[in-house]
């Protein structure tokens, strides 16, 4: 299967922002996961509904309907501006900065 790296240079984007695009998408690093859950929740013992991961640095966070919105808040603290889903079968980036859903192809 081929890497995120290489799936990238196709993509097709869909934002938020008129005729934009994604101008992070070339930010993209070859990362590994930071944990196998919410680095954060599992520090507190929290629960999370899915689970995100940093495509700058690997950081795994819970998402937006989780009670403590980690994914967001890592953003929010370092400026990464690309996440992907780590849910099995799901296959998309989000770009926080353009609000661009990206689709590897």
């Amino acid at each position: 299967m081929p890497s995120l790296l290489d799936r990238i240079r196709n993509v097709r984007v869909n934002n938020t922002l008129p005729d934009q695009g994604c101008r992070h998408k070339d930010q993209i690093q070859d990362v590994s996961p930071s944990a196998d859950g919410c680095e954060d929740c599992l520090k507190t013992g929290d629960p999370w509904v899915h689970l995100r991961m940093c495509l700058t640095c690997g950081y795994v966070g819970c998402c937006d309907n989780s009670p403590n919105r980690h994914a967001t808040k890592h953003f929010q603290g370092t400026e990464h501006p690309l996440i992907t889903s780590f849910e099995p079968g799901e296959d998309w980036i989000w770009c926080y900065v353009d609000n661009a859903l990206i689709f590897p192809e």
